[in-house]
């Protein structure tokens, strides 16, 4: 049997996804959680082998709840699932120790599928998922701007783009204004932007809303 945990913060999403993935055999959920904490506790507290992991889950940086899970927790296995497109946040989410990203309008096939292939130890992206990713062998060339940001900056990009303040993105990151402003400044320098409007035309022009 695998022991699934779903992390997102919308009830009816949770609800959605525990129906599907006990529909079939083998698979059993045995907890949810709305914020980063929560899953933290609930992975400490009780056991599971797969984490359905959504992107924009409050309460920490994605990337860093990813990396914490992983050391925290190395047996268990992270299927990302999220609403934004495969080329924003999977290498990303890959590279941080996920198993596997899905975007949210696969089927409830294409999900169990996953979950069943990460358990075994696996990866799991969809077919156009893996050839971008064979794309990227060749890494003299980058797609666009923003692949060259880390995975900070990137997190900056993407909530100041959205209209985000300073401030609020320091309380959402967890750091301090004035870090978040050297963020900004680096990725301003790297992309060639200079003020937050170029941010966030560049942010909608390349669907990076959060």
């Amino acid at each position: 049997m695998i022991r699934v945990a779903i992390a997102d913060d919308h009830p009816i999403v949770r609800q959605g996804l525990r129906r599907i993935a006990t529909e079939g055999a083998k698979i059993t959920v045995t907890g949810e959680a709305a914020t980063a904490s929560e899953l933290f506790r609930l992975v400490a507290g009780v056991p599971v082998d797969v984490v359905l992991l959504d992107v924009s889950m409050p309460g920490s940086a994605f990337v860093d709840t990813v990396r914490e899970l992983r050391e925290k927790f190395p047996s268990v296995r992270l299927l990302v699932l999220s609403v934004h497109p495969e080329d924003q946040w999977a290498l990303r989410a890959l590279r941080a120790g996920a198993s596997g990203y899905l975007t949210k309008d696969h089927s409830p096939e294409q999900l169990v599928e996953a979950i069943h292939r990460v358990a075994r130890g696996g990866k799991y992206v969809s077919e156009a998922l893996a050839e971008k990713l064979a794309g990227l062998v060749d890494l003299g060339t980058l797609r666009v701007p923003h692949d060259q940001l880390s995975d900070r900056e990137f997190e900056v990009l993407c909530s100041l783009g959205s209209g985000m303040t300073v401030k609020e993105v320091a309380v959402e990151l967890q750091l301090s204004a004035k870090t978040v402003s050297t963020y900004r400044a680096r990725l301003l320098e790297k992309m060639s932007l200079s003020t937050n409007a170029d941010l966030v035309r560049y942010v909608v022009e390349h669907d990076l809303m959060r």
